[in-house]
Formats: C-alpha cells, sequence, structure tokens
C-alpha cells in the first residue's frame, strides 16, 4: 500500500467496498450452491478469499472471491465424492482450495504466470458457454421444487433426466418465487442502470423474494420439520475459524487434474480482469505477483473452510466504477461481509433456494459473452472450431476438463498453420522495387529470387523440402545457374532448417549452381556464425538486412549481374560506361534493359 493513504482515499474504498459486499453476499451463497456445498462456505470465501488476495495482489480494483465458473469445475471435481457424505464434500472442496494454491503459488514463484496467454480466448469462450449451460441445468430442480436425482459418479445430463423425470411433481410455490425472482431482478437491472445506480438488483430481489416467502409462511417449518419452499437453512453467526481439512490420498490423486484445471482457468480469470481494468486506469501490473497472491488466498482460504476462488469480472467492474483508488476497498468489501455475518446470518435461513436458483439463472445467461460468442463464429474456422469443441466438451464430457482440452486441441491446430511456409518467387522493377512476380513479368534465364515466409523451426521441415526441392528442380531443368534466396520474413529459425539449409546449398553447388543468401536478420546471423557456416559457405554470399537505404535483396542481384558481366561481357556491356558515370548506376541502367536478366517466370 502506498504510504500517501489519505482519509479522502479511505472514504472512496470505503463505499466502493460496501457497495461490493451488497453484491456479494447473494452471490457467495449461490456459487456455494453451484460448487455442491452448504451457501456459509461462499460466505467465508467471500471473506477470506477476498481480504488475503487484496492484502497480496498486484491490481488496484480485482476482487477474489467465488465466482461462477470456479464453482461450477468445483462440483465437477468433487463428483467423485458420494453425494450423501455431505462431510467429506465438505473436506474434499477445502483440500481442493489448498491444492489450487500450492499450484498457483508454484506458477508465480517460477514467473510462469505468462502460460496463461496460451489460453486462447476462444477456448475461454467456449467454456463459458457451456459452463452457462450447466449452472441453469443444474438449477433446474431447485426452480421447480423437486428433489434432485442421480450421483455423482453420473454424467450431469443423465443426472438432469433423472431429476426431471423422477424427482417428483414441480412446486407452484417454488416456480412462482423463482420466475419472479428473474423477472424482479431484469426489471431492476433496467432500473439501476437508467438511473445510474450500483448494481445491487441481485441483493434487492433476493430480499424481496425472502420477504415474501415469510410473509406467506412458505419458509417457516411446520411441526415435522418440512416447509412448503426449501430453504437454505441455518447461517451460523461467526466468522471462519482456522480449520485443517480431512486429507486422504486418493483425493488427491482424484481431484489433481481438476486442482491443475481450477488453478490455471482461476489465474486466466483473474489476469484477464485485471488487465482489462488495468487498461483503463494505466496501472502497471506485476502478474507474476497477482499469481502468487491467488495462490496466498486460495491456500489460506483452505485452512477456513473456503471453496476455490478466483477474480470476479462483476464485483471487479463494481469496485472500479464505485471509485476505488486502491487495494483497501477488496479489504472493506471483507469486512462489510463478515460484519453482516456476524448480525444478520440468523436471517438467511428463511432464504428460498428457489430465489437463489432464479439468481443463478440469470447469472448463467451473463456468463455467456453472447456478442463475443458470435464474434468468434464467424471470424475464423479455427475460432469456432475452439468454441465448439470447448463448449460440447464441457457439456459432454467434464467441464474441469474441457479448458485442457481446449488448449490441447487449439495447440493441435495451431502447429500446422503455425508450420506453413510460404513460398513465392520476387522480380525487380525498374523503379528497383522487390515484388512478387506476376504472370505479366518476363521469364529469367539467369536468375531466380525465391523469398520464403514464415515460421522456419521443425514443423516446417516438410514445407521447406519441397520448397527446395521444387527449386532445384526448375534450376536443372531451365539450366538457371543463380539463385537469390531471400529470408527476410522468416521467424524462429532452429536445427532443423539449418540443417536442411545446409544440405540445399551444398546439394547445389555439387550441381553447378550459385546460390545467395539475402535478408539475412543479425539473429540469423548468430546462429549461422555459432553452426560454423562460413567454414564452408563464402561470407560475400550472405547479404544481412541492416542497410537502410539499399534493399540486401537488390545487393544480392547487383552481385549476380557482376558475376554474369565478369562471364559474358558481350552480352551485357554496359554502353553507358565509356562516359565515365559510377559503375553501379550504370549496372542499374542494364538491369532495367536486360529483363530477362532478373524478370522471373
Amino acid at each position: 500500500m502506498k504510504l500517501n493513504y489519505s482519509w479522502d482515499k479511505a472514504t472512496k474504498d470505503l463505499l466502493a467496498g460496501a457497495t461490493v459486499a451488497g453484491i456479494s453476499l447473494p452471490q457467495a451463497m449461490a456459487y456455494a450452491l453451484i460448487a455442491g456445498v452448504d451457501p456459509r462456505f461462499g460466505l467465508y470465501s467471500a471473506i477470506v478469499i477476498t481480504f488475503v488476495a487484496s492484502v497480496f495482489g498486484s491490481s488496484s480494483h480485482l476482487i477474489n472471491g467465488p465466482t461462477n465458473a470456479i464453482s461450477l469445475v468445483v462440483f465437477s471435481a468433487l463428483a467423485f465424492v458420494d453425494p450423501g457424505a455431505r462431510a467429506d464434500i465438505f473436506q474434499a472442496c477445502f483440500l481442493l482450495a489448498i491444492m489450487v494454491g500450492a499450484i498457483q503459488i508454484v506458477i508465480g514463484v517460477f514467473k510462469l504466470g505468462d502460460l496463461t496467454r496460451y489460453i486462447s480466448e476462444s477456448v475461454v469462450i467456449g467454456f463459458m458457454a457451456g459452463a452457462g449451460f450447466l449452472v441453469a441445468l443444474g438449477q433446474v430442480a431447485n426452480i421447480l421444487g423437486i428433489k434432485e436425482r442421480g450421483t455423482g459418479h453420473q454424467h450431469v445430463l443423465l443426472r438432469f433426466w433423472l431429476t426431471v423425470t423422477q424427482g417428483g411433481i414441480p412446486s407452484p410455490y417454488a416456480l412462482g418465487i423463482g420466475l419472479g425472482t428473474i423477472a424482479l431482478v431484469l426489471l431492476l437491472r433496467q432500473v439501476t442502470r437508467r438511473l445510474r445506480l450500483p448494481p445491487i438488483e441481485m441483493l434487492v430481489a433476493l430480499i424481496v423474494a425472502s420477504v415474501v416467502a415469510a410473509f406467506f409462511g412458505w419458509s417457516h417449518l411446520n411441526l415435522d420439520g418440512s416447509s412448503i419452499l426449501s430453504v437454505v437453512g441455518n447461517v451460523p453467526a461467526s466468522l471462519p475459524k482456522p480449520h485443517i481439512p480431512e486429507i486422504k490420498f486418493w483425493w488427491v490423486k482424484e481431484m489433481s487434474s481438476s486442482a491443475l484445471a481450477i488453478a490455471f482457468l482461476g489465474l486466466l480469470e483473474a489476469l484477464a480482469i485485471a488487465k482489462s481494468i488495468a487498461s483503463d486506469t494505466r496501472q502497471q501490473l506485476n502478474y507474476n505477483r497477482q499469481c502468487v497472491a491467488e495462490g496466498v488466498a486460495n491456500l489460506v482460504g483452505g485452512f477456513f473452510q473456503c471453496l476455490p476462488g478466483s477474480g470476479s469480472l462483476t464485483r471487479s467492474a463494481i469496485n472500479y466504477q464505485a471509485g476505488a483508488v486502491s487495494r483497501f476497498s477488496g479489504v472493506f468489501a471483507s469486512a462489510v461481509v463478515a460484519v453482516v455475518v456476524l448480525v444478520l446470518a440468523p436471517a438467511a435461513r428463511f432464504i428460498p433456494k428457489a430465489a437463489l436458483a432464479g439468481l443463478l439463472m440469470v447469472t448463467a445467461a451473463r456468463l455467456i459473452d453472447w456478442k463475443r460468442l458470435g464474434y468468434a463464429l464467424r471470424a475464423s474456422r479455427y475460432d469456432a472450431g475452439l468454441v465448439l469443441v470447448t463448449c460440447f466438451t464441457s457439456i459432454f464430457i467434464s467441464v474441469e476438463f474441457s479448458i485442457l482440452i481446449g488448449v490441447g486441441v487449439s495447440i493441435l491446430l495451431f502447429v500446422p498453420r503455425a508450420s506453413r511456409l510460404r513460398g513465392s518467387e520476387l522480380v525487380v522493377t525498374r523503379e528497383r522495387i522487390v515484388r512478387e512476380r506476376i504472370p505479366e513479368d518476363l521469364p529469367g534465364k539467369d536468375l531466380i529470387i525465391f523469398d520464403l515466409e514464415g515460421e522456419l523451426f521443425f514443423g516446417a521441415a516438410p514445407e521447406l523440402d519441397r520448397h527446395f526441392q521444387a527449386l532445384g528442380e526448375r534450376m536443372r531443368a531451365e539450366d538457371i545457374p543463380f539463385l537469390v534466396l531471400r529470408l527476410k520474413r522468416t521467424r524462429n529459425t532452429d536445427m532443423v532448417f539449418l540443417e536442411r539449409l545446409e544440405h540445399f546449398l551444398h546439394e547445389m553447388n555439387r550441381a553447378g549452381r550459385t546460390v545467395f543468401l539475402c535478408g539475412v536478420r543479425k539473429d540469423l546471423a548468430k546462429q549461422l556464425n555459432a553452426v560454423r557456416f562460413h567454414d564452408w559457405f563464402p561470407r560475400e554470399a550472405v547479404f544481412l538486412e541492416e542497410d537502410v537505404l539499399y534493399s540486401s535483396t537488390i545487393k544480392a542481384v547487383r552481385k549476380v549481374y557482376e558475376l554474369l558481366r565478369e562471364s559474358r561481357p558481350a552480352s551485357v556491356a554496359v554502353a553507358a560506361g565509356s562516359n565515365g558515370r559510377d559503375s553501379r548506376f550504370a549496372l542499374d541502367e542494364e538491369m532495367t534493359k536486360q529483363e530477362s536478366l532478373y524478370y522471373l517466370v
């Protein structure tokens, strides 16, 4: 924190933090239900994880805590535990938070935070679309007031089918409260936007639904302990206490892949949100420090009965829009949630699950970025494929594995794209401009200028061999003695390329052909020196791309004409040379006259 923290800044942070707390309360309980755990653990997460991440983080506006996407993956990760063993589910959840935190700390300590940039935005969009669908699907039982059927070992679609067909008769009271909550949220959202009020429509709608249910007695317990509406239940009026979760090594084995997926997804969420806000505030972020902060928050949270969390898009945006100026806003938000839990926790038992389900239905719809989804589907087949693969795998296979599958598919699809090596023939115009050859250009008899463009790594080896083979066959068939090979637009050369190039140059030398390399950049020149390239290949045949006045390609072509003039002086005699003009300009003039010598087929 800055030392010049003033009362004015503290006031702004306090107001922003209180505003964030207003939306954190219903979201925390709702996201805990998504994860399949008690709502109080969501509130504990909104206290502990928010506090720790704000203290150790880098962003002044990022608010951490339970999130919808992370909670959905947590639910899937805990599916191996018997749904009836609630205590085991809770213990496994706390252990999962510790595992996620440990992985994120390692990522931050070893400065691997930039690895998250290899997760394509299309993968994230597809994951969010699938996650939104699953969130809505998971709340059907609550909003209909029926019992959820199936076990955690069964597929989510099968459990949904069993719930709908065997869950009992839908309750009109639950359906009315659920749909009414959705309608009220949508209505209040329009009002808050029009009046430019803080987006507290979810909190207000939840309070109204709870009051209505209590007023009509739908949430009151009968003598047998039942009620017309299923309610959240007792939330203890106490702060989270230190707790060492039970450790079973087979749990660790079962949850290891999920912990890795949650760790990367959490960092991706947090860093993307922090970057987005920092682009407006111009704040300099320390991404690896933020990774460590995310990890420490989850690690500490696991010892305080919290579920894994990450940066929240909605709460962070509210924090920024409400005027927060430092990380103290997150500390204040945590404190306000803690005070509310201590004072108002007994009232939470009257909250109908159908009302929370209505909030989650709205959240599910907002989770899907419809605009960006359509944009990605139209942008390219590559992006559309990633979106669809990630979305469908999250629904039909496993939501936590969908991120890993999406990343794997993106790599598989990207490598062929990256290995595409484009080759094109060039010409030098009368104005000494190097451009790609068109059909109207006259064919050359003594020189080919060939350009390579793309990534020259091992994946491009087949393409490179094809271009070299075609060049060799053409030069032999047409008896062309010279080749200028331009490497200006190549990148990331590796050993495979250097070996292929060396083999090609030796082959051309044995065939009596002369090859010049132009457009050689400094990094490639260093590689050539490192492999002792010039022990057998003349340095004067390599033209570096370093002269701002003259193109290395033009220099190489001039060199070819000098050699041609020496070998065939009568055919390329420069008439203007007798007038004493500079030989270089005379040669340029001859180049413009003898088009057949440098215009390519």
